[in-house]
């Protein structure tokens, strides 16, 4: 079970290609196309304002009940998929993401929220299943130095699937002005988009059978169980280090209920919501590239690049959140805004939309912080799939309250407040983890912590042994790490 692949497949060791197919490009690359069609998708849907509705209460209580479900599995996830593998392990998390599109479907012709909340619980264990495979993926596959670079390749992917989605209602409901429900061709489409990330996910590779670009594998462990990973699963609450990241975990998606339904949602009208989106997502593209930069490039200490991308991304934070400041007083529950369009409201227009834009940009630059600072914690892949599943669990949570706080309708200045404060509580925490636990040097296996703080299982180092002894004289000219004794 787990990780368990073609033995001989497993046993190669390949060229120095960047685009062989069980090299880490080609394999980031291939989650970031399956996170294109769905979870991006899912963004693109959930960032037209109540899920595409003129009323955001049924999407904001089926939010409610995927993040409820998300906290739960994404906290299992990481077992889960070292268990299962990635294959079936992303499957069953894709195929979720249908449902919960066509369910809204449905709402446009039945006014009952009982569909959309179930596919939005059913919805929150796939997300659950799908990020804690993606988190792994992700920040194992890369080696130390280029983790950075391989999460803004990724984050850049899965984006272009926000801006694609925002293009869709943009140009299906472009001379719908006046309307405020998208259309069911809107629907439609996204349900075939995940439909295809549900088929891609079958190409991705186990981590045993993925071989780094200096020659190094992501795991030699080619089994799970369920007892090991639940007494893993359990001491990650004990482990400090995933302590230090609840605030930013709590906070990297608390503002999406803010920014989609009381910004994009209440300001402007359904055509130019779509036009936003496109522009959000695009804006997410660049943040990460620009964080990835500064992440592996900046210095030669990694612990010094992971001190100034914090600086870097605090004082934009700050600017763009006082900015939000500025907008919010213009407007409440009780005093709505006239909803703007890109066309016809000239000037006002301009800087609700540039703030929008922004908001998109910190997110970016904020989350590859984060995983970035999660990354740097472990290089393997069974710790990092727990680590990952552990993030999105904490942070599945402080969804499922924020998007309850926005049905109860809270004051929307209090709103803004308060995602402020999470994000600025993350930025010394994050600083503190990275200077206690984060080293300049690249780490053993042996010298690499796992969940429960414990060095690795024999069979790590035993593999890294045979790896050696095995090497071909052929590759070790060109991998001479392979040759060295552990």
């Amino acid at each position: 079970m787990g990780f368990t692949g073609d033995e001989d497949a497993a046993a190669k060791v390949p060229g120095r290609s960047l685009f062989r197919y069980n090299s880490p490009l080609v394999q980031v690359s291939l989650i970031g196309l399956v996170c294109f069609c769905c979870p991006g998708m899912f963004n693109a849907l959930s960032g037209m304002g109540g899920g595409g509705q003129v009323d955001p209460t049924a999407a904001n209580n089926a939010n409610t009940a995927l993040y409820t479900t998300f906290y739960i599995f994404g906290i299992l996830g990481g077992g889960i998929y070292n268990i299962f593998g990635p294959r079936i392990t992303l499957a069953m998390g894709c195929s979720t993401y249908v449902l919960y599109a066509g369910s809204f479907l449905y709402y446009n012709y039945h006014q009952d929220q009982t569909f959309p909340v179930t596919a939005g619980a059913l919805l929150g264990i796939g997300a659950g299943l799908l990020w804690a495979g993606q988190g792994a993926i992700m920040t194992s596959y890369p080696t130390p130095a280029r983790k950075g670079t391989y999460i803004s390749l990724f984050w850049t992917i899965f984006n272009l699937g926000g801006v694609i989605g925002g293009l869709i209602p943009f140009i299906l409901n472009y001379h719908r002005d006046n309307s405020e429900i998208v259309n069911d061709q809107t629907y439609i489409t996204f349900m075939c988009f995940m439909s295809a990330g549900a088929v891609i996910s079958f190409a991705i590779l186990s981590p045993d059978r993925v071989v780094r670009d200096d020659g190094t594998r992501c795991t030699n462990i080619k089994y799970s169980n369920v007892t090991t990973e639940v007494i893993e699963i359990v001491k990650l609450f004990r482990n400090w280090k995933l302590r230090l990241i609840i605030p930013a975990a709590l906070a990297s998606n608390f503002f999406y209920s803010y920014q989609f339904n009381n910004v994009n949602g209440l300001m402007f009208n359904l055509r130019t919501r779509g036009l936003n989106n496109v522009f959000y997502w695009g804006a997410q593209m660049i943040g990460s590239v620009g964080i990835g930069y500064v992440l592996d490039f900046s210095f030669k200490s990694r612990r010094t690049r992971g001190l100034v991308g914090i600086g870097i991304v605090a004082v934009l934070g700050t600017a763009i959140w006082v900015g939000g400041l500025a907008n919010q007083l213009n407007y409440s529950f009780h005093k709505l805004p006239k909803r703007l369009d890109f066309k016809k409201s000239g000037n006002d227009f301009a800087g609700p939309f540039v703030l929008y834009f922004c908001y998109g940009l910190l997110d970016a630059m904020f989350q590859s912080l984060v995983y970035w600072v999660i990354g740097a914690l472990a290089d393997n892949s069974e710790t990092l799939s727990r680590y990952t599943g552990f993030y999105k669990g904490v942070q599945s949570a402080g969804s499922a309250v924020a998007w309850q706080v926005d049905k109860n309708k809270v004051p929307l200045l209090n709103q803004l407040i308060m995602n402020w404060v999470l994000t600025t509580l993350s930025y010394p925490l994050l600083a503190v983890l990275i200077y206690m636990a984060v080293k300049d040097d690249s780490k053993s296996a042996e010298d690499v912590d796992s969940a429960s703080g414990l060095p690795p299982p024999a069979s790590v180092k035993d593999g890294d042994k045979e790896l050696g002894k095995s090497t071909p004289d052929t590759v070790k000219d060109g991998s001479q790490e392979l040759g060295k004794p552990t």
